[in-house]
């Protein structure tokens, strides 16, 4: 029967000493004991959850595939993601597509995986099927998502769904979205904060669960915090980078990076509760398409596999503690995703997936080490606070549906 102790072990929301021992993968006692394997003073998580990560493949593979994603999720700490369903080809709106993506990822998991259904116009005839065949929920978008496979839909086709799986929206409002310049500047400008906050508002009397995708403004808090039911995320990038930091289309995302103000308030809102979690929004794509200019540049940010030592940088400063970091990282994408009767945290009967991590250490960021298919990182040369020392997957890595 396997075991470790720390000193520091992310147990019942607080950091503390602890043994855990598991079982055919599950963890079966967690008390003060010896153990096979002592970390000493490192921090043991509950294996990250990523809940927020664009695998591509089929159709996309040579923008990122089962194979590099998970290896890059394992090498960051990340036991389990939730793929979204785009950009792959077919897009995961169809039970068919689902299957087809189950196939792609076949004996080429590094960790576990499960999967976001999609609505696009059309298709919503088709979600009762993809919520009995195990999807998590829905991912949508209100403005032009970049792929015509994966057009947007309207608010009135939202809320005629009535489920009880969350719908997740990238939220900005399209009528408030202009045409993008060269610089970033204009393409910072044609993105307004005021976008993100009206599509907040237009999906906040839904009667599905609404979560907001990638927060990325003040605005965007305030209008989460006076929508009630409503959740929200964020991402590493815009806890990390304001405007002032971006010098080169590696830096483009949507909603783009803003200002100073408004990455602190990301971090109240984490802080206050009115944003639960900070997933990567793992976005790739082949170099060729991350040439030129902001107006033609295709956006995305991948940090898949340094999302902790990211977030830690910037959590330390501010004398965040483990067991806020661990609810942000691992507790609430479970919850999410509908995957926190196995994941999420240390508890017997949990799965025995576990990080391992040196608060005291340091990750040089270069992206020829990254694991994921493309090296291009913003993140490139950053000396990060913190260092993963070791992921801990208690089984084979699997495909997983959600816990319905």
């Amino acid at each position: 029967m396997p075991s470790f102790r720390s000193s520091r072990v992310v147990v019942d929301d607080e950091v503390r000493p602890a043994s855990v021992r598991w079982e055919n993968g599950v963890v079966v006692a967690i008390g003060d004991g010896l153990a096979d394997h002592d970390f000493g003073e490192l921090v043991v998580f509950p294996g990250l959850v990523d809940s927020h990560v664009h695998v591509n493949e089929p159709g996309r593979a040579g923008w990122e595939g089962f194979a590099t994603a998970t290896r890059a999720a394992h090498a960051g700490g990340a036991t389990t993601i939730v793929d979204m369903p785009l950009n792959s080809v077919p897009p995961t709106t169809t039970v068919e597509a689902l299957d087809a993506k189950r196939r792609a990822a076949e004996q080429q998991l590094g960790v576990d995986v499960a999967f976001w259904g999609g609505v696009v116009p059309g298709s919503a005839d088709n979600v009762p099927a993809l919520v009995e065949s195990g999807v998590c929920g829905f991912k949508v978008f209100l403005i032009d998502s970049g792929v015509p496979e994966f057009p947007p839909v309207d608010v009135a086709t939202l809320d005629g769904l009535s489920i009880h799986l969350p719908i997740l929206v990238h939220a900005e409002a399209d009528d408030l979205v202009g045409e993008p310049g060269p610089t970033y500047a204009e393409y910072l400008a044609s993105r307004p904060p005021e976008a993100e906050a009206k599509a907040i508002r237009d999906v906040a009397g839904l009667d599905s669960p609404v979560h907001i995708l990638h927060v990325s403004s003040a605005d965007g808090v305030d209008a989460i915090a006076t929508s009630p039911g409503v959740t929200g995320e964020t991402c590493p990038h815009y806890l990390t980078f304001t405007d002032e930091e971006v010098t080169g289309v590696e830096f483009k995302c949507a909603p783009p990076i803003r200002g100073r103000e408004h990455r602190e308030a990301l971090w109240e809102g984490l802080l206050a509760g009115t944003l639960n979690m900070v997933v990567s929004d793992h976005s790739p794509a082949p170099p060729e398409l991350k040439r030129g200019d902001f107006a033609t540049a295709w956006g995305g940010i991948s940090s898949l596999q340094i999302r902790v030592p990211v977030v830690w940088t910037g959590a330390a400063r501010r004398g965040i503690d483990f067991a806020m970091l661990s609810r942000w990282l691992s507790h609430a994408p479970a919850v999410l995703a509908g995957l926190d009767d196995r994941k999420g945290s240390i508890a017997v009967g949990k799965e025995a997936d576990f990080a391992v991590f040196d608060p005291d250490g340091e990750t040089l960021v270069r992206g020829k080490d990254l694991k994921h298919r493309h090296p291009l990182t913003p993140y490139e040369g950053m000396r990060l606070r913190g260092r993963l020392v070791d992921t801990v997957l208690g089984s084979p890595a699997r495909m997983l549906t959600r816990n319905d």
